[in-house]
């Protein structure tokens, strides 16, 4: 577990998710009708329904800044990667109506209809600019600090955005550095959180190193147990986009020492 909870610095994290939903609205606007129709790896959602679901994603940041917030502690970046599993039949029920009435049009009626949604989030992020960043959120799943709200935002934003690219292929998304950066941290928090110990050094260069597993603590030279990805891979790993054999044999994880191997801890977030 991190010796601390982290602290993420508000403006970095209100320019990511600005630059991230831009770079999210340029990609819409390139699409074409036989983009919109092409599968993804999320099951049955095409393109269509991925970009409704990221459209429903920018709806509703507005309404959650705004919203009452209820009683009850904070709900933690690891307690929200553990907990939106539970919401997944939900999300894709509202997303498959979603995208059939407010998605169903031609390219040029798909990008009118995503600057709607960001156009909103942007401005939502522009009203909380100078807010404390513990003011609490009312999010789906309770009450949660402000910054840490908006870097689940990024969550959501930088993963669909990847799902985005590995459904149009072949050229990567153009992430926010500061976007990847704060997702990259928050997973490797979480996952060192949900997985507590000292006995595997998890290194995501250059944006995160943390301890996990249980077992002998690590406190001196090199680590025992070493397990470094880049911060893509990490990523797809914590989310459920790369298995973790894979990453491994085509050496875009690499794994040392007998407790290295993170299979049954992963995906954190589903």
């Amino acid at each position: 577990m991190p010796a601390k909870s982290r602290t993420y610095q508000p403006a970095r994290v209100h320019a990511a998710l600005r630059a991230q939903i831009e770079a999210l609205r340029a990609a819409v606007h390139r699409l074409t009708a036989a983009d919109l129709d092409r599968p993804t790896r999320l099951g049955e959602w095409r393109v269509r329904e991925l970009v409704a679901h990221l459209s429903l994603v920018l709806d509703r940041l507005p309404e959650q800044l705004d919203a009452p917030v209820p009683d009850g502690p904070p709900v933690t970046p690891a307690r929200f990667t553990e907990l939106t599993g539970t919401v997944a039949e939900t999300v894709d029920t509202s997303v498959t109506g979603f995208a059939a009435e407010e998605y169903a049009g031609p390219p040029e009626a798909v990008a009118v209809r995503f600057d709607r949604s960001a156009d909103a989030a942007r401005a939502a992020l522009d009203a909380v600019a100078d807010a404390a960043p513990a003011r609490p959120v009312a999010m789906r799943f309770g009450p949660m600090p402000l910054t840490e709200f908006l870097v689940t935002r990024l969550v959501e934003t930088v993963v669909h955005a990847d799902d985005l690219a590995d459904a149009l292929g072949p050229e990567p998304f153009p992430h926010d550095r500061q976007a990847v950066a704060a997702v990259t941290r928050m997973l490797a928090d979480a996952f060192a959180e949900r997985v507590p110990g000292g006995a595997v050094e998890l290194r995501v260069p250059p944006y995160a190193v943390v301890q996990a597993v249980e077992g002998p603590r690590h406190t001196r030279g090199t680590p025992p147990n070493v397990v470094e990805s880049d911060p893509l891979t990490w990523i797809r790993l914590a989310t459920g986009r790369t298995d973790w054999a894979a990453a491994v044999d085509a050496a875009a994880v690499s794994a040392s020492g007998e407790r290295s191997d993170l299979r049954a801890y992963l995906p954190l977030l589903r």
